[in-house]
Protein backbone atom coordinates (compact mmCIF):
# COMPACT_ATOMS: atom_id res chain seq x y z
CA UNK A 1 0.00 0.00 0.00
CA UNK A 2 0.93 3.64 -0.46
CA UNK A 3 0.47 6.19 2.30
CA UNK A 4 -0.53 9.71 1.24
CA UNK A 5 0.06 12.54 3.70
CA UNK A 6 -2.52 15.27 3.20
CA UNK A 7 -0.93 18.72 3.46
CA UNK A 8 -4.17 20.39 2.37
CA UNK A 9 -3.96 20.14 -1.39
CA UNK A 10 -7.11 20.54 -3.44
CA UNK A 11 -5.76 17.60 -5.43
CA UNK A 12 -5.10 15.08 -2.64
CA UNK A 13 -8.07 12.92 -3.62
CA UNK A 14 -6.80 12.96 -7.19
CA UNK A 15 -3.46 11.56 -6.00
CA UNK A 16 -5.28 8.67 -4.36
CA UNK A 17 -7.40 8.03 -7.43
CA UNK A 18 -4.32 7.98 -9.67
CA UNK A 19 -2.64 5.45 -7.39
CA UNK A 20 -5.70 3.21 -7.35
CA UNK A 21 -6.06 3.42 -11.12
CA UNK A 22 -2.79 1.48 -11.13
CA UNK A 23 -4.50 -1.18 -8.93
CA UNK A 24 -2.42 -0.24 -5.89
CA UNK A 25 -4.16 0.40 -2.56
CA UNK A 26 -3.54 3.71 -0.78
CA UNK A 27 -4.74 5.65 2.24
CA UNK A 28 -4.82 9.38 2.91
CA UNK A 29 -3.82 10.40 6.43
CA UNK A 30 -3.37 13.81 8.12
CA UNK A 31 0.17 15.11 8.77
CA UNK A 32 -0.14 14.60 12.52
CA UNK A 33 -0.27 10.82 12.06
CA UNK A 34 1.93 9.08 14.61
CA UNK A 35 5.14 7.53 13.25
CA UNK A 36 4.29 4.25 14.99
CA UNK A 37 0.96 4.11 13.15
CA UNK A 38 2.82 4.71 9.89
CA UNK A 39 5.09 1.75 10.67
CA UNK A 40 2.08 -0.43 11.50
CA UNK A 41 0.57 0.27 8.06
CA UNK A 42 3.71 -1.15 6.36
CA UNK A 43 3.55 1.20 3.35
CA UNK A 44 5.71 0.46 0.30
CA UNK A 45 6.02 4.19 -0.23
CA UNK A 46 4.86 7.59 1.04
CA UNK A 47 3.53 10.48 -1.03
CA UNK A 48 3.53 13.98 0.50
CA UNK A 49 0.77 16.04 -1.12
CA UNK A 50 0.79 19.67 -2.10
CA UNK A 51 -0.86 22.38 -0.05
CA UNK A 52 -1.60 26.11 0.07
CA UNK A 53 0.83 27.00 2.87
CA UNK A 54 4.38 28.33 2.77
CA UNK A 55 6.92 26.16 4.55
CA UNK A 56 7.94 29.17 6.66
CA UNK A 57 4.49 29.95 8.03
CA UNK A 58 4.10 29.09 11.72
CA UNK A 59 0.93 27.17 11.00
CA UNK A 60 2.31 25.25 8.01
CA UNK A 61 1.61 21.49 8.22
CA UNK A 62 4.48 19.13 9.01
CA UNK A 63 4.77 15.37 9.29
CA UNK A 64 7.17 13.50 11.58
CA UNK A 65 10.63 13.66 9.99
CA UNK A 66 11.04 10.04 11.03
CA UNK A 67 9.43 9.07 7.71
CA UNK A 68 12.82 9.72 6.10
CA UNK A 69 14.42 7.09 8.36
CA UNK A 70 12.04 4.26 7.46
CA UNK A 71 14.07 3.11 4.47
CA UNK A 72 11.11 3.40 2.07
CA UNK A 73 10.63 5.71 -0.95
CA UNK A 74 9.15 9.17 -0.43
CA UNK A 75 7.65 11.35 -3.18
CA UNK A 76 6.97 15.00 -2.39
CA UNK A 77 4.59 16.91 -4.67
CA UNK A 78 4.65 20.73 -4.71
CA UNK A 79 4.50 21.70 -0.98
CA UNK A 80 5.47 18.08 -0.26
CA UNK A 81 8.70 18.61 -2.20
CA UNK A 82 9.37 21.85 -0.36
CA UNK A 83 8.81 20.13 2.98
CA UNK A 84 11.25 17.36 1.97
CA UNK A 85 13.92 19.88 0.96
CA UNK A 86 13.50 21.86 4.18
CA UNK A 87 13.29 18.82 6.49
CA UNK A 88 16.50 17.31 5.09
CA UNK A 89 18.60 20.46 5.40
CA UNK A 90 18.01 22.30 2.13
CA UNK A 91 16.50 25.73 1.63
CA UNK A 92 13.16 26.90 0.25
CA UNK A 93 12.84 30.44 -1.06
CA UNK A 94 10.05 32.68 -2.32
CA UNK A 95 10.05 32.43 -6.10
CA UNK A 96 10.88 35.58 -8.04
CA UNK A 97 8.02 34.77 -10.37
CA UNK A 98 5.09 32.68 -9.25
CA UNK A 99 4.09 29.92 -11.60
CA UNK A 100 0.50 28.83 -12.15
CA UNK A 101 -0.87 26.79 -15.04
CA UNK A 102 0.89 25.01 -17.88
CA UNK A 103 4.70 24.96 -18.04
CA UNK A 104 7.21 23.33 -20.37
CA UNK A 105 9.19 20.73 -18.45
CA UNK A 106 12.75 19.87 -19.52
CA UNK A 107 13.91 16.53 -18.12
CA UNK A 108 17.62 16.30 -17.41
CA UNK A 109 17.75 12.68 -16.22
CA UNK A 110 15.30 10.25 -17.92
CA UNK A 111 15.50 7.63 -15.17
CA UNK A 112 13.66 6.99 -11.91
CA UNK A 113 10.33 8.81 -11.99
CA UNK A 114 11.05 10.06 -15.51
CA UNK A 115 11.87 6.65 -17.00
CA UNK A 116 10.39 6.44 -20.50
CA UNK A 117 9.18 10.06 -20.45
CA UNK A 118 9.95 12.42 -23.32
CA UNK A 119 12.67 14.95 -22.47
CA UNK A 120 10.35 17.85 -23.28
CA UNK A 121 6.82 17.62 -21.94
CA UNK A 122 4.13 19.78 -20.38
CA UNK A 123 3.24 19.94 -16.72
CA UNK A 124 0.86 21.80 -14.42
CA UNK A 125 2.39 24.21 -11.92
CA UNK A 126 0.74 25.88 -8.93
CA UNK A 127 3.28 27.35 -6.53
CA UNK A 128 4.84 30.49 -5.09
CA UNK A 129 7.83 29.13 -3.13
CA UNK A 130 10.56 27.01 -4.74
CA UNK A 131 13.59 24.98 -3.70
CA UNK A 132 16.72 27.18 -3.57
CA UNK A 133 19.45 24.96 -2.14
CA UNK A 134 19.18 21.16 -2.19
CA UNK A 135 19.96 18.83 0.72
CA UNK A 136 23.06 16.67 0.56
CA UNK A 137 22.74 13.76 -1.88
CA UNK A 138 20.04 15.40 -4.03
CA UNK A 139 20.30 16.46 -7.67
CA UNK A 140 18.07 18.38 -10.07
CA UNK A 141 16.27 16.15 -12.57
CA UNK A 142 13.98 18.61 -14.37
CA UNK A 143 13.36 22.33 -14.79
CA UNK A 144 10.97 24.81 -16.43
CA UNK A 145 11.73 28.27 -17.85
CA UNK A 146 10.63 29.87 -14.56
CA UNK A 147 11.68 27.16 -12.07
CA UNK A 148 15.25 25.92 -12.25
CA UNK A 149 14.55 23.19 -9.70
CA UNK A 150 11.30 21.62 -10.90
CA UNK A 151 12.17 18.05 -9.89
CA UNK A 152 14.80 16.50 -7.60
CA UNK A 153 15.90 13.11 -6.43
CA UNK A 154 18.19 11.28 -4.07
CA UNK A 155 18.30 7.93 -5.85
CA UNK A 156 20.35 6.27 -3.11
CA UNK A 157 17.71 6.90 -0.45
CA UNK A 158 14.83 6.86 -2.97
CA UNK A 159 13.58 10.35 -2.14
CA UNK A 160 11.92 12.27 -4.98
CA UNK A 161 10.36 15.70 -5.36
CA UNK A 162 8.17 17.24 -8.06
CA UNK A 163 7.36 20.94 -7.93
CA UNK A 164 4.50 20.35 -10.40
CA UNK A 165 1.38 18.20 -10.09
CA UNK A 166 1.61 14.81 -11.86
CA UNK A 167 -1.84 13.78 -10.61
CA UNK A 168 -3.84 16.26 -12.74
CA UNK A 169 -4.85 15.62 -16.33
CA UNK A 170 -3.00 18.81 -17.34
CA UNK A 171 0.28 16.92 -16.87
CA UNK A 172 -0.03 14.52 -19.85
CA UNK A 173 2.76 12.17 -18.71
CA UNK A 174 1.73 12.36 -15.06
CA UNK A 175 0.10 8.93 -14.96
CA UNK A 176 3.28 7.33 -16.28
CA UNK A 177 5.37 9.23 -13.71
CA UNK A 178 3.11 7.95 -10.93
CA UNK A 179 3.41 4.44 -12.33
CA UNK A 180 7.20 4.71 -12.31
CA UNK A 181 7.12 5.68 -8.64
CA UNK A 182 4.76 2.85 -7.74
CA UNK A 183 6.36 0.01 -9.69
CA UNK A 184 9.98 0.90 -10.55
CA UNK A 185 10.77 2.62 -7.25
CA UNK A 186 8.35 1.25 -4.62
CA UNK A 187 8.11 -2.23 -6.22
CA UNK A 188 4.34 -2.35 -5.65
CA UNK A 189 2.16 -5.12 -7.06
CA UNK A 190 -1.14 -4.64 -8.90
CA UNK A 191 -3.26 -6.35 -6.27
CA UNK A 192 -6.03 -3.80 -5.59
CA UNK A 193 -9.19 -5.09 -7.30
CA UNK A 194 -12.83 -5.26 -6.29
CA UNK A 195 -12.60 -9.04 -5.95
CA UNK A 196 -9.77 -8.68 -3.47
CA UNK A 197 -11.70 -5.93 -1.69
CA UNK A 198 -14.79 -8.15 -1.31
CA UNK A 199 -12.70 -10.95 0.20
CA UNK A 200 -10.98 -8.68 2.70
CA UNK A 201 -14.10 -6.66 3.54
CA UNK A 202 -16.33 -9.68 4.19
CA UNK A 203 -13.71 -11.19 6.50
CA UNK A 204 -13.37 -7.90 8.37
CA UNK A 205 -17.16 -7.48 8.71
CA UNK A 206 -17.62 -11.04 9.98
CA UNK A 207 -14.85 -10.55 12.51
CA UNK A 208 -16.35 -7.27 13.70
CA UNK A 209 -19.99 -8.42 13.89
CA UNK A 210 -19.53 -11.96 15.21
CA UNK A 211 -22.98 -13.18 16.29
CA UNK A 212 -24.36 -9.62 16.47
CA UNK A 213 -26.96 -8.00 14.26
CA UNK A 214 -26.51 -5.10 11.84
CA UNK A 215 -29.08 -2.52 10.75
CA UNK A 216 -28.72 -0.33 7.67
CA UNK A 217 -30.77 2.60 6.44
CA UNK A 218 -31.37 1.68 2.79
CA UNK A 219 -32.19 4.65 0.56
CA UNK A 220 -32.10 2.88 -2.79
CA UNK A 221 -29.10 4.91 -3.95
CA UNK A 222 -25.86 3.40 -5.18
CA UNK A 223 -23.90 3.72 -1.93
CA UNK A 224 -26.43 2.26 0.49
CA UNK A 225 -27.43 -0.46 -2.02
CA UNK A 226 -23.83 -1.61 -2.48
CA UNK A 227 -23.25 -1.50 1.27
CA UNK A 228 -26.39 -3.61 1.80
CA UNK A 229 -25.28 -6.33 -0.62
CA UNK A 230 -21.73 -6.43 0.76
CA UNK A 231 -23.05 -6.77 4.31
CA UNK A 232 -25.60 -9.37 3.20
CA UNK A 233 -22.81 -11.41 1.64
CA UNK A 234 -20.81 -11.15 4.86
CA UNK A 235 -23.43 -11.75 7.57
CA UNK A 236 -26.59 -12.93 5.74
CA UNK A 237 -29.66 -12.85 8.00
CA UNK A 238 -27.71 -10.96 10.66
CA UNK A 239 -28.47 -7.84 8.57
CA UNK A 240 -31.76 -5.96 8.55
CA UNK A 241 -32.24 -3.06 6.14
CA UNK A 242 -34.73 -0.34 6.96
CA UNK A 243 -36.27 1.61 4.08
CA UNK A 244 -38.13 4.75 5.08
CA UNK A 245 -40.58 6.00 2.45
CA UNK A 246 -40.59 9.73 3.16
CA UNK A 247 -42.89 10.59 0.27
CA UNK A 248 -40.13 12.66 -1.31
CA UNK A 249 -38.94 10.03 -3.77
CA UNK A 250 -39.13 9.78 -7.55
CA UNK A 251 -41.90 7.95 -9.36
CA UNK A 252 -41.94 4.23 -8.47
CA UNK A 253 -38.68 4.25 -6.47
CA UNK A 254 -40.11 2.87 -3.24
CA UNK A 255 -41.64 -0.14 -5.01
CA UNK A 256 -38.45 -0.79 -6.95
CA UNK A 257 -36.32 -0.91 -3.81
CA UNK A 258 -38.77 -3.25 -2.11
CA UNK A 259 -38.95 -5.61 -5.08
CA UNK A 260 -35.21 -5.67 -5.77
CA UNK A 261 -33.90 -6.24 -2.26
CA UNK A 262 -36.69 -8.23 -0.65
CA UNK A 263 -37.72 -10.44 -3.57
CA UNK A 264 -34.61 -10.67 -5.75
CA UNK A 265 -31.68 -10.44 -3.32
CA UNK A 266 -33.63 -11.94 -0.36
CA UNK A 267 -32.37 -9.28 2.04
CA UNK A 268 -34.21 -8.74 5.34
CA UNK A 269 -36.01 -5.49 4.59
CA UNK A 270 -38.34 -3.46 6.80
CA UNK A 271 -40.45 -1.05 4.79
CA UNK A 272 -41.73 1.97 6.73
CA UNK A 273 -44.41 4.24 5.24
CA UNK A 274 -43.78 7.64 6.85
CA UNK A 275 -45.06 9.85 4.02
CA UNK A 276 -47.77 11.53 6.06
CA UNK A 277 -45.42 12.42 8.92
CA UNK A 278 -42.83 14.03 6.65
CA UNK A 279 -45.41 16.07 4.72
CA UNK A 280 -47.10 17.32 7.89
CA UNK A 281 -43.80 18.55 9.35
CA UNK A 282 -42.79 20.24 6.09
CA UNK A 283 -46.06 22.15 5.72
CA UNK A 284 -45.40 25.87 5.38
CA UNK A 285 -41.59 25.49 5.52
CA UNK A 286 -39.75 27.59 2.92
CA UNK A 287 -36.14 27.77 4.11
CA UNK A 288 -33.98 25.01 2.50
CA UNK A 289 -31.78 24.50 5.57
CA UNK A 290 -34.84 24.10 7.78
CA UNK A 291 -36.24 21.57 5.30
CA UNK A 292 -33.05 19.54 5.53
CA UNK A 293 -32.99 19.65 9.33
CA UNK A 294 -36.63 18.60 9.58
CA UNK A 295 -36.17 15.72 7.15
CA UNK A 296 -33.01 14.58 8.95
CA UNK A 297 -34.68 14.73 12.38
CA UNK A 298 -37.77 12.81 11.29
CA UNK A 299 -35.62 10.20 9.57
CA UNK A 300 -33.65 9.70 12.79
CA UNK A 301 -36.85 9.42 14.83
CA UNK A 302 -38.46 6.92 12.45
CA UNK A 303 -35.27 4.91 12.03
CA UNK A 304 -34.66 4.81 15.80
CA UNK A 305 -38.22 3.69 16.49
CA UNK A 306 -37.89 0.90 13.95
CA UNK A 307 -34.44 -0.13 15.18
CA UNK A 308 -35.74 -0.64 18.72
CA UNK A 309 -37.98 -3.38 17.35
CA UNK A 310 -35.05 -5.27 15.80
CA UNK A 311 -33.91 -7.80 18.37
CA UNK A 312 -30.19 -7.88 19.09
CA UNK A 313 -29.30 -4.88 16.93
CA UNK A 314 -25.79 -3.88 17.97
CA UNK A 315 -24.33 -2.35 14.81
CA UNK A 316 -25.33 0.48 12.53
CA UNK A 317 -24.03 0.38 8.95
CA UNK A 318 -23.69 3.43 6.70
CA UNK A 319 -22.68 3.86 3.07
CA UNK A 320 -20.06 6.50 3.88
CA UNK A 321 -17.46 6.94 1.12
CA UNK A 322 -13.79 7.90 1.31
CA UNK A 323 -14.24 11.53 0.16
CA UNK A 324 -16.71 12.03 3.06
CA UNK A 325 -14.11 10.75 5.54
CA UNK A 326 -11.33 12.89 4.09
CA UNK A 327 -13.39 16.07 3.97
CA UNK A 328 -14.90 15.62 7.42
CA UNK A 329 -11.52 15.42 9.12
CA UNK A 330 -10.01 18.27 7.07
CA UNK A 331 -6.36 17.95 7.84
CA UNK A 332 -5.49 21.54 7.08
CA UNK A 333 -7.17 24.91 6.94
CA UNK A 334 -9.78 24.37 9.66
CA UNK A 335 -13.48 23.67 9.23
CA UNK A 336 -14.99 24.45 5.86
CA UNK A 337 -17.86 26.88 5.50
CA UNK A 338 -21.27 25.24 5.60
CA UNK A 339 -22.74 25.43 2.10
CA UNK A 340 -25.63 23.14 2.93
CA UNK A 341 -26.23 20.50 5.56
CA UNK A 342 -25.50 16.96 4.40
CA UNK A 343 -28.37 14.59 5.12
CA UNK A 344 -26.88 11.61 6.86
CA UNK A 345 -27.50 9.39 9.85
CA UNK A 346 -24.14 10.24 11.37
CA UNK A 347 -25.75 11.19 14.67
CA UNK A 348 -27.37 7.80 15.12
CA UNK A 349 -24.47 5.75 16.53
CA UNK A 350 -23.96 8.06 19.52
CA UNK A 351 -27.65 8.47 20.18
CA UNK A 352 -28.54 4.82 19.76
CA UNK A 353 -25.36 3.42 21.28
CA UNK A 354 -24.75 1.24 18.27
CA UNK A 355 -21.30 0.41 16.95
CA UNK A 356 -20.64 1.90 13.55
CA UNK A 357 -19.77 -0.11 10.45
CA UNK A 358 -18.76 1.75 7.28
CA UNK A 359 -17.83 -0.97 4.77
CA UNK A 360 -17.25 1.49 1.89
CA UNK A 361 -15.28 4.10 3.84
CA UNK A 362 -12.07 3.54 1.85
CA UNK A 363 -13.72 3.64 -1.60
CA UNK A 364 -14.30 6.39 -4.15
CA UNK A 365 -17.57 6.62 -6.08
CA UNK A 366 -16.22 4.98 -9.23
CA UNK A 367 -14.90 2.09 -7.12
CA UNK A 368 -18.31 1.68 -5.46
CA UNK A 369 -19.87 1.28 -8.90
CA UNK A 370 -17.31 -1.40 -9.80
CA UNK A 371 -18.03 -3.13 -6.50
CA UNK A 372 -21.76 -3.03 -7.17
CA UNK A 373 -21.22 -4.70 -10.54
CA UNK A 374 -19.11 -7.39 -8.89
CA UNK A 375 -21.90 -7.99 -6.34
CA UNK A 376 -24.56 -8.35 -9.04
CA UNK A 377 -26.46 -5.06 -8.83
CA UNK A 378 -28.34 -4.22 -12.05
CA UNK A 379 -26.72 -1.62 -14.29
CA UNK A 380 -29.55 0.90 -13.97
CA UNK A 381 -28.98 1.07 -10.21
CA UNK A 382 -25.18 1.03 -10.45
CA UNK A 383 -25.27 3.99 -12.82
CA UNK A 384 -28.11 5.77 -11.02
CA UNK A 385 -27.33 9.46 -10.85
CA UNK A 386 -26.84 10.95 -7.38
CA UNK A 387 -30.09 11.81 -5.64
CA UNK A 388 -30.14 14.08 -2.56
CA UNK A 389 -31.02 12.62 0.83
CA UNK A 390 -33.92 15.06 1.30
CA UNK A 391 -35.19 13.95 -2.10
CA UNK A 392 -37.56 16.11 -4.11
CA UNK A 393 -38.05 18.44 -1.12
CA UNK A 394 -34.91 20.36 -2.11
CA UNK A 395 -35.92 20.39 -5.77
CA UNK A 396 -39.14 22.19 -4.89
CA UNK A 397 -38.21 25.79 -4.20
CA UNK A 398 -40.62 26.94 -1.50
CA UNK A 399 -43.28 24.92 0.26
CA UNK A 400 -43.45 21.14 -0.20
CA UNK A 401 -46.95 19.70 -0.66
CA UNK A 402 -48.46 16.52 -2.04
CA UNK A 403 -49.74 18.32 -5.15
CA UNK A 404 -46.39 20.01 -5.90
CA UNK A 405 -44.59 16.67 -5.39
CA UNK A 406 -46.97 14.94 -7.79
CA UNK A 407 -46.35 17.63 -10.41
CA UNK A 408 -42.56 17.46 -10.07
CA UNK A 409 -42.57 13.65 -10.26
CA UNK A 410 -44.32 13.78 -13.63
CA UNK A 411 -41.84 16.38 -14.92
CA UNK A 412 -38.88 14.41 -13.58
CA UNK A 413 -40.10 11.19 -15.19
CA UNK A 414 -40.40 12.82 -18.61
CA UNK A 415 -36.96 14.42 -18.31
CA UNK A 416 -35.22 11.15 -17.43
CA UNK A 417 -37.08 9.24 -20.13
CA UNK A 418 -35.79 11.66 -22.76
CA UNK A 419 -32.23 11.78 -21.38
CA UNK A 420 -32.09 7.99 -21.47
CA UNK A 421 -33.69 7.80 -24.91
CA UNK A 422 -30.86 9.99 -26.23
CA UNK A 423 -28.24 7.73 -24.50
CA UNK A 424 -26.95 10.61 -22.36
CA UNK A 425 -27.83 9.33 -18.88
CA UNK A 426 -24.45 7.78 -18.06
CA UNK A 427 -22.43 10.65 -19.50
CA UNK A 428 -24.18 13.15 -17.22
CA UNK A 429 -23.33 13.41 -13.54
CA UNK A 430 -26.86 14.57 -12.75
CA UNK A 431 -29.97 15.60 -14.67
CA UNK A 432 -33.09 16.71 -12.86
CA UNK A 433 -35.96 19.19 -12.70
CA UNK A 434 -36.68 21.96 -10.21
CA UNK A 435 -40.12 23.36 -9.46
CA UNK A 436 -39.92 27.11 -8.98
CA UNK A 437 -42.13 29.20 -6.65
CA UNK A 438 -43.11 31.32 -9.65
CA UNK A 439 -45.87 31.37 -12.22
CA UNK A 440 -45.92 32.90 -15.67
CA UNK A 441 -48.47 33.90 -18.25
CA UNK A 442 -48.92 31.58 -21.20
CA UNK A 443 -51.32 30.71 -23.98
CA UNK A 444 -52.75 27.21 -24.38
CA UNK A 445 -55.61 26.48 -26.73
CA UNK A 446 -56.16 30.19 -27.40
CA UNK A 447 -56.69 30.73 -23.67
CA UNK A 448 -54.58 32.66 -21.19
CA UNK A 449 -52.84 30.51 -18.58
CA UNK A 450 -51.02 31.43 -15.40
CA UNK A 451 -49.08 28.31 -14.46
CA UNK A 452 -45.89 26.94 -12.91
CA UNK A 453 -42.32 27.27 -14.20
CA UNK A 454 -39.91 24.35 -14.04
CA UNK A 455 -36.14 24.54 -14.53
CA UNK A 456 -34.03 21.75 -16.02
CA UNK A 457 -30.54 21.13 -14.63
CA UNK A 458 -27.97 18.83 -16.28
CA UNK A 459 -24.27 18.81 -15.40
CA UNK A 460 -21.10 16.92 -16.24
CA UNK A 461 -18.53 16.22 -13.53
CA UNK A 462 -15.96 13.70 -12.34
CA UNK A 463 -16.54 13.95 -8.61
CA UNK A 464 -19.07 16.76 -7.96
CA UNK A 465 -16.32 18.99 -6.56
CA UNK A 466 -16.69 21.04 -9.74
CA UNK A 467 -19.28 20.73 -12.49
CA UNK A 468 -20.07 22.16 -15.92
CA UNK A 469 -23.56 22.68 -17.27
CA UNK A 470 -24.20 20.12 -19.97
CA UNK A 471 -24.49 21.33 -23.57
CA UNK A 472 -27.56 19.24 -24.35
CA UNK A 473 -28.63 19.14 -28.03
CA UNK A 474 -31.25 21.76 -28.85
CA UNK A 475 -33.47 19.10 -30.35
CA UNK A 476 -33.44 17.24 -27.02
CA UNK A 477 -34.22 20.39 -25.03
CA UNK A 478 -37.08 21.13 -27.39
CA UNK A 479 -38.43 17.61 -26.99
CA UNK A 480 -38.21 17.78 -23.16
CA UNK A 481 -39.93 21.18 -23.06
CA UNK A 482 -42.66 20.14 -25.48
CA UNK A 483 -43.51 16.96 -23.58
CA UNK A 484 -43.54 18.62 -20.15
CA UNK A 485 -45.80 21.50 -21.22
CA UNK A 486 -48.16 19.18 -23.11
CA UNK A 487 -48.27 16.27 -20.66
CA UNK A 488 -48.01 17.89 -17.22
CA UNK A 489 -51.07 19.92 -16.28
CA UNK A 490 -50.01 23.02 -14.38
CA UNK A 491 -46.74 23.82 -16.21
CA UNK A 492 -46.56 26.36 -19.05
CA UNK A 493 -42.87 27.30 -19.10
CA UNK A 494 -39.55 25.35 -19.04
CA UNK A 495 -36.14 27.01 -18.55
CA UNK A 496 -32.63 25.55 -18.71
CA UNK A 497 -29.95 26.26 -16.07
CA UNK A 498 -26.60 27.19 -17.70
CA UNK A 499 -24.56 27.89 -14.53
CA UNK A 500 -21.51 25.89 -13.48
CA UNK A 501 -20.08 24.88 -10.09
CA UNK A 502 -18.53 27.09 -8.80
CA UNK A 503 -20.02 29.65 -8.42
CA UNK A 504 -23.35 27.78 -8.35
CA UNK A 505 -23.96 24.48 -6.59
CA UNK A 506 -25.34 21.50 -8.49
CA UNK A 507 -28.58 21.35 -6.50
CA UNK A 508 -30.56 24.56 -6.13
CA UNK A 509 -31.17 24.07 -2.40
Amino acid sequence: MILIIDFGSQYNQLIARRVREHHVYCQIEPPDIDIEKIKSLHPEGIILSGGPASIYENSSPKVDKGIFDLGIPVLGICYGMQYTVDALGGEVIGAEKREYGFAELSIKDPSGIFYGIEKETRCWMSHGDSAGRLPKGFKVTASTPNTAIAAVENSEKRFYGLQFHPEVIHTPQGKKMMGNFLFRICKCRKSWTMKSFIREATEEIRSQVGNGHVILGLSGGVDSSVAALLLHRAVGNHLTCVFVDNGLLRQGEAKRVRDLFRRYFKVNLRFVDARRQFLQELKGVLDPERKRRIIGRIFVDVFEREARNIEGAGFLAQGTLYPDIIESRSAFGGPSAVIKTHHNVGGLPRKMKLKLIEPLKHLFKDEVRLLGKELGLPDDLIWRQPFPGPGLAVRIIGEVSASRLALLRKVDTILLEEIKAHNLYRSLWQSFAILLPLKSVGIMGDQRTYENIVAIRAVTSEDAMTADWAKLPHILLARISNRIINEVRGVNRVVYDISSKPPSTIEWE
